[in-house]
């Protein structure tokens, strides 16, 4: 398997050159996991039946989030996690900018977990820009509702450098992606949370946030228009996704391609002509070899990118079964954690040594 990597890793290097104006090698800055269960339920229609959440709190469900977390801090060299949580989840199913305390608390107690590893740690709304199938401020809850609910949580974190808000998950089929605001808004109400200034917020864009499309869909352009009340952009990173499997959608075991020509490629060069960086929250495969070696040649390429391009989070551990398609939660044998062929082989910062460490 040594010598698959190390080949998967010439495949990634070479991929490299075919950055225009790619700049000197610096390691990425973030790599690291989605610890999913809070977001069970949900469906891309904005719908969440929050009885089916399993949050991965021990406590809660008995699955260890903490446990794992701490495992790929300390075993792969992960400084990041993405935290996802039903909107209807923090509000008791409440369409409302307002917290409810008991719901609000069991959230919490992840994201406590997760800030006690010292990794980065990002409250993803994980909505689809909706709620039960209606847009924001398109027909759903108002901007001003979406702002609240904003204003509110980042109320709460608002002196924790290292919480990340992440507005909204993947939204799409926005029919005036340029006249949707609720970007703006969220913007707006966790800048004006006093002390809640300087931390990073990520933008989606329209069609599942698909860095393939980035431009092309208009999201570039809406997204350019999001700024800090002061008028500046400092600290708003594009939030993009991109799977490795035939159709994109992260519902097949093989991976067919490292989106380098088809996504990469633009986005970076957008971001780098508009002075701005991105973070993929969202990637992943099965654990085959197609998908350590495609991955291999993705992160590789993006590392060589390292200036407009922050780093990239799996997509799955948490409360995920571990036979799951995407599965990338570690398996505890009783003395210790073991992890999947995609994490260990391709994803790990410990394998590829292409991620700095800031934990």
């Amino acid at each position: 398997m040594a010598i698959a990597f190390l080949y998967t890793y010439v495949l990634a290097v070479s991929a490299m050159t075919v950055a225009v104006n790619a700049q000197a090698f610096a390691p990425l800055k973030f790599a690291g996991v989605n610890i999913a269960g809070f977001d069970f339920g949900c469906g891309t229609d904005g719908t969440c039946i929050i009885s089916q959440a399993v949050p991965p709190v021990y406590q809660l469900s008995g699955v260890d989030g903490l446990g794992q977390m701490q495992h790929f801090v300390k075993d792969d060299g992960y400084n990041v996690f993405r935290l996802p949580v039903g909107w209807q989840y923090l509000t008791y199913n409440q369409s409302t900018g307002i917290l409810n305390e008991t719901q609000f608390s069991n959230y919490n107690m992840l994201v406590s977990d997760c800030l006690s590893t010292g990794a980065y740690c990002e409250i993803d709304i994980h909505n689809y820009a909706r709620y039960d199938g209606q847009i924001i401020g398109q027909g759903g809850p108002s901007n001003e509702i979406f702002a609240e609910l904003w204003f509110n949580i980042a109320s709460y974190w608002k002196n924790e450098p290292k919480v990340i808000f992440g507005v909204m998950n993947e939204p799409h089929d926005i029919p005036m992606i340029l006249r949707f605001f609720g970007n703006k808004y969220a913007v707006t109400a966790i800048r004006s949370a006093s002390g809640a200034s300087t931390q990073m917020i990520l933008l989606p864009g329209n069609n599942y946030t698909s860095a393939q499309t980035f431009v092309s869909s208009g999201s570039a352009e809406a997204l350019a228009m999001v700024r800090n009340p002061d008028g500046t952009f400092t600290n708003l990173i594009m939030d993009v996704h991109k799977y490795l499997d035939y159709d994109n959608s992260g519902t097949h075991a093989a991976c067919v391609t490292n989106n380098i020509e088809d996504a990469w490629y633009p986005l970076t060069t957008w971001l780098r002509a508009n002075g701005r960086q991105a973070l993929n929250t969202e990637t992943g495969g099965g654990n085959v070899d197609s998908c350590v070696g495609y991955m291999s040649q993705q992160i590789g390429y993006q590392a060589a990118q390292s200036d407009v391009m922050l780093g990239y989070l799996g997509w799955s551990a948490g409360s995920f079964a571990t036979n799951y398609v995407l599965s990338q939660v570690p398996y505890y044998n009783g003395t210790g954690w073991n992890d999947t062929l995609l994490v260990s082989m391709a994803m790990s910062p410990v394998t590829n040594m292409l991620v700095a460490s800031v934990v």
